[in-house]
């Protein structure tokens, strides 16, 4: 099947393209002998290659060099493989869900503005978070090679999945960075009931020695809504604290969840800390913001407009050498680690340590799907004229 690259195409051209032959084709590709046996055992090699495969069926292709499905591809899996599973590959169906709905580009051309030497603006074009947040973090990186630091600020952008995605991809070069997006309203304002603001992710990473890195990666809620989703999708019920129900009621059903609000993590200050990714992400990049990012789930008639904001820094840029830096860091994780343990506690952990033990575990095994989740995919298939079956 030939997929025209929609970047050379007009706004309306590649969404009438994006037919229900497009979709099949993705599906197919993504159902291609990745589940093993059945336990639903999900090797990230087959993964990471039906994944890129799909995303190209829907029109997400090469662009200057860059292969943007296998970025794609490549994110999701690796929030699979660290246990976000929240913002793994099952994301995948509502993505293509909205190119087919015409609100979420899969290829337009992206090019940053030199707002300053040291600053960037990116117009994303209503394409995916993950393409913008690795451009942008890569632009960053090229910044502070030459300056010492780099701040890049992103409108018109789309959810970028699994936050930590991005200061990993700066600790892999070597430097430090912080990543701040906003999102759709979700969580009251501390002392409202009404949902205004989103459950946006505030992400640190800084490189260190032989203890591993610290990466930051939490939500201002007491609960990602994403871990909601899972739990419904899942059948499962969610903690008590977690959300009120559409009547402001506490609950623990996902479902009543999604329609009510989640709750802001210590109060007043998980509501600042929300107000704050809205301010970096959204009101100075000038992306949509005070509750005006669009729903990704439940908007399918308008692009979510929402924003990011990163920076990029030379982490020894105060220090003697980068060694030292390691060094610096192993000191302080060591005295983490070794402080006296609470009743009940077997280990005290860095932040970013435990993905980064599951991730070593799921690269060995693989990545666990569970009945439903397969049987989601199915119903993918089937609504797009596909009657393969992965059992």
């Amino acid at each position: 099947m030939d997929v025209r690259s929609p970047a050379a195409m007009t706004s309306t051209s590649w969404r009438e393209e994006m037919s229900s032959d497009n979709v099949k084709g993705l599906v197919l590709a993504l159902s291609s002998s990745f589940f093993i046996g059945a336990s639903f055992i999900v090797k990230k090699k087959g993964l990471k290659k039906a994944g890129a495969s799909g995303i190209r069926a829907v029109g997400s292709t090469k662009y200057q060099k860059q292969d943007r499905a296998l970025l794609i591809a490549n994110s999701l899996v690796l929030a699979d493989l660290r246990g976000v599973d929240t913002h793994g590959i099952n994301r995948l169906a509502g993505y293509v869900n909205r190119i087919k709905c015409g609100v979420l580009a899969p290829n337009p051309p992206l090019n940053f503005v030199m707002k300053t030497p040291v600053v960037a603006h990116l117009d994303a074009k209503d394409t995916f978070g993950f393409v913008a947040g690795c451009a942008s973090i890569d632009k960053g990186i090229e910044i502070a090679k030459q300056y010492g630091f780099g701040v890049v600020g992103v409108k018109n952008s789309h959810h970028y999945g699994m936050a930590s995605t991005y200061v990993l991809r700066a600790i892999a070069s070597g430097y430090a960075a912080l990543a701040f997006t906003n999102a759709s309203r979700s969580m009251p304002a501390w002392g409202s009931k009404e949902p205004l603001l989103g459950t946006s992710p505030f992400t640190v990473g800084v490189p260190g020695g032989v203890q591993g890195d610290f990466v930051l990666d939490m939500t201002p809620s007491v609960a990602a809504r994403g871990k909601i989703r899972k739990a419904a999708r899942r059948g499962e019920s969610i903690p008590e604290g977690y959300a009120l129900d559409e009547h402001g009621q506490p609950t623990t059903d996902p479902e009543a969840a999604l329609r009510g609000v989640v709750l802001p993590m210590g109060g007043p200050k998980g509501s600042g800390l929300a107000m704050m990714m809205d301010i970096f992400g959204g009101l100075l990049t000038g992306a949509a913001f005070a509750g005006g990012v669009n729903d990704q789930f439940t908007n399918l008639k308008e692009p979510q407009k929402l924003g990011h904001w990163f920076m990029v820094f030379k982490p020894d840029v105060f220090l003697d050498s980068y060694e030292e830096l390691g060094t610096r860091m192993d000191t302080l994780c060591d005295a983490v680690r070794s402080s006296e343990k609470a009743a009940g506690v077997d280990r005290i952990y860095i932040p970013g340590e435990r993905s980064t033990l599951t991730e070593a575990q799921r690269r060995a095994e693989g990545i666990p799907f569970t009945q439903g989740e397969v049987d989601a995919l199915h119903g993918l298939a089937e609504s797009c004229g596909s009657h393969l079956r992965l059992d």
